[in-house]
């Protein structure tokens, strides 16, 4: 931890009052919550950042979009509009935020994605739809405690699981780590290849008396796809790269490329100066043996930003990927018995 952090523990106290104040209210029912007629789960965490929530929002669609309707509830972080708003192919990141057109661009008609920063208000509105055996994924709505939804999944990131973390402004947690209790199950997320059982055993150890079960995922890297000129062949690319804790995207890409990094913040707004740095970073690459590779949830914010003349010119890929759960059996049965005794 930062050494400057420790002198900011008067604030996560204070931060910790507040959060457990209203926590509270919401439990004794002084604040109320709604609770949705149809299925619904909730994909959360406790602390900022990059946890896996997209990943686990696809592999929750993968696995019920043949037997229900699919509705996917999102806040549309980064967005320039308000208020609730439907989702369509050709939306942009600018009114939509860049993970729902993610959701959308995917799945296409399969399945129905929608913005609003009141979860409330945004569930109300896709009922009204009346979409005949439907179920709602909430993304990233652990903390948003107006709607109630009816399975729960935390997500933690095995680089920083949240029983070793600490409120903010001194850690990364948004609320305590007792609020872990509301879940359902606890995934831990952006696992390595391999893990020691008697690390895996820690792990269990430190969180389950929070919640059970617990599951253990990784990711999986799908194949690169084109958006501008191709390349037959490269060993080298230009990652051009704005999520959180890209770490692991890196190291994975450093075993096949040589890799330049161009990074950027948390779901940034791409503009033409970014896009000038990046075409000009990656002109200082000698001959056809490079590209510029990003991911799939900058890819949605990017491909508006480019003009057909730099997409002929430049050769720009994006890399999908997928969840990998250990136990994928066990946690697709617990998904599915809850969503059928509905």
């Amino acid at each position: 931890m930062n050494l400057f952090r420790y002198f900011l523990f008067p604030f996560s106290f204070l931060y910790y009052i507040i959060t457990l104040i209203r926590n509270l209210f919401f439990d004794w029912g002084i604040i109320t919550s709604q609770k949705l007629q149809e299925p619904s789960i909730c994909i959360g965490n406790l602390s900022v950042g990059g946890s896996g929530k997209t990943p686990m929002t696809i592999y929750l669609t993968n696995l019920l979009k043949n037997d229900f309707q699919v509705q996917i509830l999102s806040r549309g972080y980064g967005r320039k509009t308000s208020g609730y708003k439907e989702v369509s192919e050709d939306s942009t990141s600018d009114d939509v935020g860049d993970e729902p057109l993610l959701y959308k661009k995917r799945f296409k008609t399969v399945i129905t994605v929608a913005v609003a920063e009141k979860r409330s208000l945004g569930a109300n509105e896709l009922l009204k739809i009346q979409i005949k055996n439907s179920i709602l994924l909430l993304d990233d709505a652990f903390q948003h405690r107006s709607v109630n939804a009816g399975f729960s999944i935390l997500l933690t990131p095995f680089q920083q699981i949240f029983s070793s973390d600490f409120l903010l402004p001194v850690g990364n947690l948004r609320e305590a780590r007792c609020g872990a209790k509301r879940a359902d199950c606890i995934v831990i997320t952006k696992c390595p290849e391999s893990i020691e059982a008697p690390h895996k055993n820690r792990i269990i150890e430190c969180i389950q008396k929070y919640s059970k079960p617990i599951f253990f995922s990784s990711i999986e890297y799908g194949e690169l796809i084109s958006f501008g000129a191709k390349r037959n062949s490269f060993e080298t690319v230009l990652l051009v790269c704005g999520i959180a804790q890209p770490e692991t995207l890196i190291i994975e890409l450093r075993k096949k490329y040589k890799v330049e990094v161009l990074l950027f913040a948390d779901h940034h707004n791409f503009d033409s100066s970014d896009i000038k740095e990046i075409h000009q970073k990656f002109n200082t690459f000698v001959g056809d043996g490079a590209a510029i590779l990003t991911t799939e949830k900058d890819y949605v914010r990017l491909q508006t930003k480019l003009t057909v003349d730099e997409l002929e010119t430049y050769p720009w890929y994006y890399l999908p990927i997928e969840l990998k759960i250990e136990n994928e059996d066990e946690f697709n049965f617990l998904i599915k018995k809850y969503v059928t005794a509905i």
